[in-house]
């Protein structure tokens, strides 16, 4: 089958251009010398190495493909774990990293300060406003447990100690570090031996339309006692590609507006158009008091992430007394590298019409995911904005490598209750190889 491989051009009016070149796909070679003599020392992640084949070396990357060692590319249908927005080594995002490269890559952010942080910050505050306090971590899971750190600590400032506890959700992820592990479910979740560890959570099931008021009911039991209620807005994304509706999020909001608790949004995976409009929270018509944003933030250029909150939150920290200050500060808390990256990626987000970009991608989701409906093994097919899934029964999803054989490459979640086959690709994906990465899914799940 012929496939394309695309290039970015940047023309004289410096407008990004793609030029698409057929090639016949390859069989790429799996063991470069690097991965055969560094294979022995590397810890990978997600991975059990007694039985994991291994990775696919790869030597560089362009659009939404990753070219690999030894001839071949795969279509990333996953763009490295959501970040890759607008495709591979974009120019502007480059250009804006390599400018700042030249004048400064880090400065502490402790009792120092760089100008793209504090541009960034002011930018992000006009997109969230009523949300206006940014404060800046190098990764997602971070900067949940620095926001669970603003709602317990808070109350702490306030003189109210019992409210310590954080309501979370079944089938929830919200990262791999101690306080987040515990958020996860702790059933079915991937981190259920640390249950119980780092924070006092507990676990409630989303709202649903025909729950009875279940929800209300046991929040209620032990609102006195919580500090914060944290949720992935409309998709609990590694938890199994969940969807619920903005009615469960307004639920949410009246409870804590109600027993005077935090309301906490992960918008990591689900912010800057993932979900269709630029932030989840946006299409459910909620304001969290918090929330924290990550991954597509710098165009999947360089770490970072930042915990955004509100007014309110933040004055619960200002007095004269120094142990009432937040005390937490990563070491690359703020890089200018890394903020200047983000500036490229809103750059982006800024000139194009992405809530039409996406839109179309979904409805490309529903016409070619729904035939596999009747696939065995299928439990169930959805689409929400520029997520598609395919649920199976557990165990039965098709490996990586068979959906490499076919030039695309997809990580299928495996959970104790479901197989989840989803695709999450660049929002620039081209349409050929959004055509080659849903084929490719046509073709290797069983018919």
């Amino acid at each position: 089958m012929p496939v394309f491989r695309s290039r970015f051009v940047v023309s004289n009016a410096h407008r990004l251009e793609v030029r698409l070149d057929p090639l016949v796909m390859t069989t790429p070679s799996r063991d470069p010398a690097w991965l055969v003599s560094g294979a022995p020392h590397v810890w990978r992640p997600y991975c059990q190495h007694q039985t994991a084949p291994a990775p696919f070396a790869v030597a560089g990357a362009h659009g939404a493909r990753l070219v690999l060692e030894g001839g071949g590319e795969l279509v990333d249908g996953i763009a490295s774990w959501w970040t890759s927005a607008h495709g591979y080594n974009h120019p502007h995002i480059a250009a804006r990293v390599e400018t700042q490269l030249r004048r400064l890559s880090h400065v502490a952010f402790g009792g120092l300060a760089n100008e793209p942080a504090y541009t960034l910050a002011e930018r992000l505050a006009g997109m969230l406003a009523p949300l206006s306090k940014v404060f800046f971590v190098e990764s997602g899971s971070v900067s949940v447990e620095v926001a669970l750190k603003m709602a317990v600590q808070s109350f702490h400032n306030r003189g109210d100690g019992r409210r310590r506890k954080i309501v979370c959700f079944e089938n929830a992820y919200h990262g791999d570090t101690l306080a987040t592990m515990a958020l996860s479910d702790p059933v079915s979740g991937m981190h259920h031996a640390f249950a119980g560890m780092g924070i006092d959570a507990i676990h409630l099931p989303v709202p649903r339309s025909d729950d009875g008021g279940a929800f209300e009911d046991a929040f209620r039991a032990v609102a006195a006692e919580v500090a914060g209620v944290v949720i992935e807005p409309l998709v609990q994304c590694a938890g199994g590609m969940r969807f619920h509706d903005g009615a469960a999020l307004q639920r949410l909001r009246k409870a804590c507006d109600e027993h005077g608790a935090w309301l906490i949004f992960d918008e990591i995976a689900t912010g800057f158009y993932r979900t269709g409009s630029r932030f989840a929270f946006e299409a459910a018509g909620v304001v969290p008091d918090i929330v924290t944003l990550g991954k597509a933030l710098t165009g999947g250029t360089l770490p970072l992430a930042a915990v955004v909150a509100t007014s309110a939150v933040f004055e619960c920290f200002l007095s004269d007394k120094a142990d009432r200050a937040l005390q937490h500060g990563p070491t690359y808390m703020g890089n200018a590298l890394a903020c200047a990256a983000a500036h490229g990626s809103l750059d982006l987000f800024e000139r194009e019409d992405f809530k039409l970009r996406v839109s179309n991608l979904e409805s490309k989701f529903r016409e070619r995911l729904a035939p596999l409906r009747a696939r065995p093994n299928v439990v169930d097919v959805r689409a929400l904005g520029a997520i598609g899934v395919v649920e199976m029964k557990p165990g039965t999803a098709p490996a990586s490598t068979d959906f490499a054989a076919r030039g695309v490459f997809l990580r299928p979640l495996r959970l104790p209750h479901a197989d989840v086959v989803y695709v999450m690709p660049s929002l620039a994906i081209e349409a050929s190889d959004l055509d080659h990465l849903l084929d490719a899914i046509d073709q290797v799940l069983p018919s």
